[in-house]
């Protein structure tokens, strides 16, 4: 679920409470224990204690803080005039109390939830675009992925900068990787948090090499010209050969060392153009136009088909591998899969703002098991609302579990209670309007959303 490509040129309650008249109750702590062992042997009691938890957990929300990436004082060293300007925020991250927020216009900065100050900035040259960010957690460190001016902007850079350096304000204290690689356009850098292995591919080669996540040693190569795409799942890599009229070459090679794991051939209908070709563990998914969707077994080469009017093609895709699922995502709605082609959830109250599925708005949780997006207010695909709301759902019941609404008027603005003074400026409604970017950081129980603005806002109970 977690992987990153770059090309340089991608939770109503359901819950039911029943208060009746009080009574007397014989012994309180041999009914909580009553109440566990109930919640530990019952696959339902388990549902319906997480349930009731995560409609806890975000229940009574509020903006906590506000922080700003424009600061026209510090930027001052910057030479591109865009970067001086105002940016709404693309990215939005967090490690170990620091949150990470980048401007549409490459500008990242750094601020602290132990002070709610700005950090420091993390562009280290003038001229420095950043175009993404890659939190890795096997050493503690965030990469930054850039473009310079100096270089026309036709070549990524990678630089790898220890969290602990950034919270000191020392930006400037990491490392630049992959330099012997050259990622002009159509180069790209694929990041894979699931197997912690890097991709990267050098158009002027035309080769791709596969690092390691954990200290960047590069584990193999793959030199083919007629790859024309790789997608990566738990444990394996899919190469994707140049079609034939008739059939699409496929290789199935171990994420690990490279190692050719199968090798087929999977036939296609005669000029029909491919929708998508996606591998899963053992399940090929294959949709052309027009065409039903064919799930293939590549260990036994079982086949299942799903109707074209039950499965029209998406406009992106999560695998959710821990409960065996698959997110897609059209027109703004959001539908479960799993991989026998059935559809397990469709979601009553989870309408997402942006047609065209901007995952950056999107966030899973590591049990997978809630979606937070930046949705429509009301679930009305007519409504024309100003302004959006964060909705927290349940991936395998579809249920609503919590909403940050502007108009709910139990949403306000908590003040600090520190000495210092707050740096909220916005109202809840201006906070939730053109939302472009969302985090949940889940130690802390905080989402962060990021605005048109270039504003970082803070909700938390």
């Amino acid at each position: 679920m977690n992987r990153m490509r770059m090309q340089s040129s991608p939770r109503p309650a359901s819950g039911r409470r029943v208060v009746a008249g009080k009574r007397t109750r014989p012994d309180e702590t041999k009914n909580c224990v009553r109440k566990l062992l109930k919640r530990e042997i019952s696959r339902a009691g388990n549902l319906a204690f997480n349930r009731t938890n995560s409609q806890e957990k975000f229940r009574n929300f509020h903006l906590q803080e506000e922080f700003d990436t424009h600061d026209p004082k510090a930027h001052h060293f910057l030479k591109l005039p865009f970067l001086k300007k105002r940016s709404r925020i693309v990215e939005i991250g967090a490690a170990r109390d620091t949150v990470f927020a980048l401007t549409h216009s490459g500008i990242c900065a750094a601020f602290s939830r132990d002070t709610n100050k700005r950090i420091c900035f993390l562009n280290i040259s003038a001229d420095e675009v950043i175009r993404s960010l890659f939190y890795n957690k096997n050493n503690d460190s965030l990469i930054t992925v850039s473009v310079y001016a100096s270089d026309n902007f036709s070549s990524l850079k990678c630089r790898t900068t220890p969290i602990e350096y950034i919270r000191r304000g020392q930006p400037d204290a990491g490392f630049p990787l992959f330099e012997s690689e050259s990622l002009r356009w159509p180069g790209f850098v694929e990041f894979d948090d699931v197997n912690g292995k890097v991709l990267t591919y050098s158009a002027q080669d035309r080769i791709y090499k596969v690092f390691d996540l954990k200290n960047y040693t590069m584990l193999y190569s793959i030199s083919d010209e007629n790859v024309q795409e790789i997608k990566i799942s738990p444990g394996i890599m899919l190469l994707i050969f140049d079609r034939a009229q008739s059939h699409v070459p496929l290789k199935i090679l171990s994420i690990e060392d490279g190692s050719v794991l199968k090798a087929f051939n999977h036939l296609l209908h005669r000029n029909k153009k491919v929708d998508f070709i996606e591998q899963f563990n053992e399940k090929l998914l294959v949709k052309q136009e027009n065409e039903n969707l064919q799930i293939l077994d590549v260990r036994n080469g079982e086949l299942t088909e799903v109707c074209r009017t039950e499965f029209m093609t998406p406009s992106a895709f999560i695998f959710l591998y821990e409960n065996q699922l698959f997110l897609t995502f059209r027109n703004r709605t959001v539908a479960v899969w799993n991989f026998r082609g059935e559809l397990v959830t469709s979601f009553e109250d989870h309408l997402l703002w942006y047609p065209d599925c901007n995952t950056n708005n999107i966030y899973i949780t590591s049990e997978q098991d809630l979606i937070i997006s930046y949705c429509k207010a009301h679930a009305d695909k007519t409504a024309d609302e100003a302004v959006g709301s964060i909705n927290i759902s349940n991936i395998l019941t579809g249920k609503c579990l919590a909403k940050i609404r502007a108009d709910d008027p139990h949403v306000g603005i908590r003040p600090r209670t520190c000495a210092n003074s707050s740096n909220i400026r916005s109202s809840i409604h201006e906070a939730l309007e053109d939302v472009t970017a969302l985090f949940y950081d889940e130690e802390r129980n905080e989402i962060y959303t990021g605005n048109r603005h270039g504003l970082v806002h803070v909700w938390s109970n």
